[in-house]
C-alpha cells in the first residue's frame, strides 16, 4: 500500500541523522497508513568529532544561515521529485533542526511545520501563507530559552499555528508523542 506522506527529520545541533530516527520510526507506527521517514544530516562537521551542524553557533554565524537555508530547501526539493510531493510532507525540526524547519518550511507548501525546542533566526519574517505549525517547548529547557516558543508564535499565522509547552527541558518528551501524532493525522488527513 502506498505511503501516506512523509516525515523529515532536522536533528539540533551537534547530534546526527540518526539522533531522531526511532522517533521517526514511532510516529510512522502510528501513522494509519504508514510514512516514509527521512532523517536529513547537517552538512557541517560540528566541533565535537561524530556531530554535526547546520551551521556554527559558538560563535554564532548567523551570516551562514542564508547559504545553510538554500542548501536545505535544495535538498527538500529533490527528495519531493519522487513519489510522496512536498503538499504530502510535514518537516520536523529540534533546536537548531527547528530553526532551519521553521526559517526554511515556510517558504514551501508543505503538509506542516513541527518545531521542538527551536528557536527564531534573527530578521526571519515568514510568510503569511505558511504551512500548519506545531510549536512545543520545555518550560524548564536550559538550552534555548522558554521564551522562544512565544517569539515563534508571535511571527507566525495564528490560525494554522498551535504551540504546547511542557513541563521538561531541551528534550521531546513521551507525552508530545500523541500531540505530534495528532497533528500529523491532520496534515495529511487530506488529499
Amino acid at each position: 500500500c502506498p505511503m501516506d506522506g512523509r516525515l523529515v527529520l532536522l536533528h539540533g545541533w551537534g547530534a546526527n541523522g540518526h539522533d531522531l530516527q526511532p522517533l521517526g520510526e514511532q510516529l510512522a507506527l502510528q501513522h494509519p497508513k504508514g510514512l516514509d521517514v527521512v532523517c536529513l544530516e547537517a552538512p557541517e562537521a560540528h566541533p565535537q568529532p561524530g556531530g554535526r551542524q547546520w551551521y556554527g553557533l559558538f560563535p554564532p554565524q548567523w551570516d551562514a544561515i542564508p547559504g545553510a537555508v538554500g542548501q536545505l530547501r535544495a535538498r527538500l526539493l529533490k527528495l519531493s521529485s519522487d513519489s510522496i510531493p512536498l503538499e504530502r510532507t510535514v518537516l520536523f525540526g529540534f533546536s537548531q533542526g527547528g530553526a532551519m524547519a521553521l526559517d526554511c518550511g515556510c517558504t514551501l507548501p508543505l503538509a506542516g511545520l513541527i518545531s521542538c525546542s527551536g528557536y527564531a533566526h534573527p530578521d526571519w519574517e515568514p510568510s503569511s501563507q505558511h504551512p500548519s505549525a506545531l510549536l512545543m517547548h520545555g518550560r524548564q529547557d536550559q538550552v534555548v530559552p522558554f521564551a522562544q516558543l512565544e517569539t515563534i508564535r508571535s511571527k507566525l499565522n495564528p490560525g494554522p499555528c498551535e504551540a504546547l509547552a511542557f513541563d521538561d527541558g531541551h528534550t521531546i518528551p513521551d507525552g508530545m508523542m500523541r500531540p505530534i501524532g495528532q497533528f500529523l493525522s491532520t496534515v495529511l488527513s487530506t488529499g
